[in-house]
């Protein structure tokens, strides 16, 4: 039995990770295009890459929660693939062994002329001058706006193999990621686990946990899954 769970930005926010888009949000201090796209960084970077350093800052200070937990331990009766949208490490870090980040790992960074090779990011972040053997400058490993998606090919490879797909802590406004939901085989039970309203167009496809992810995870595990997860 092939579990996916595929989790944006709302399950990470109840371990006090900053989004961009709720109330509060980091899009209310800074603008997309001053932070999150290649022109930013080539504009100023000391701005941007003082941005990531506040979110590595802010990741080291967080911790996984039971949503991340519950996720984690489903591993212990089924196979399980989590793709998420979020940049931080809180799923590994609960003790998720398959994780694909579709929007890159805040824990990482890479040069500005070799997007493959990865290094560790250090742990008080990046400032300018930072550079790799090669000599380029390093960013954060993070996808922005207007760049490709490397990761989606082989996320619709793990969707389109579900028997079960979660989905937790999206909104699912946010393309090409968003499309994932529709790429699961007719015969895969969906969940949605929300707190909102079900979009409409959604309401024949899944089963809607109206719940925060930290509640919602470990119900759905409990009530479909047969896995106690207290």
């Amino acid at each position: 039995m092939k579990v996916v769970v595929f989790s944006g930005a709302g399950i990470s926010a109840e371990s006090g990770i900053k989004t961009f888009r709720d109330s509060g949000g980091l899009w209310e201090n800074y603008s997309i295009e001053e932070v999150a796209t290649p022109e930013a960084f080539a504009t100023n970077p000391e701005l941007v890459l003082e941005f990531y350093n506040m979110r590595v800052r802010d990741l080291q200070k967080a911790k996984p929660n039971a949503a991340h937990l519950a996720i984690a331990k489903l591993e212990e009766k089924y196979a399980v693939d989590v793709i998420t949208q979020n940049v931080d490490d809180l799923h590994e870090r609960a003790g998720s062994a398959n994780v694909l980040h579709l929007h890159g790992e805040l824990t990482k960074c890479r040069s500005v002329s070799d997007e493959h090779t990865l290094y560790p990011m250090p742990e008080t972040g990046l400032k300018l001058g930072d550079l790799c053997p090669q000599g380029a400058q390093l960013r954060p490993h993070v996808v922005w706006f207007g760049e490709m998606v490397p990761a989606m090919d082989e996320a619709l490879r793990v969707v389109r193999g579900a028997d079960i797909l979660i989905i937790v802590g999206t909104s699912l406004q946010v393309y090409p990621a968003a499309g994932l939901a529709f790429e699961a085989p007719e015969s895969a039970e969906i969940f949605l686990v929300d707190p909102g309203e079900i979009p409409e167009y959604m309401k024949q496809k899944v089963i809607h946990y109206k719940a925060n992810a930290a509640t919602g995870i470990p119900r759905l595990a409990k009530e479909r899954l047969g896995l106690d997860t207290d």
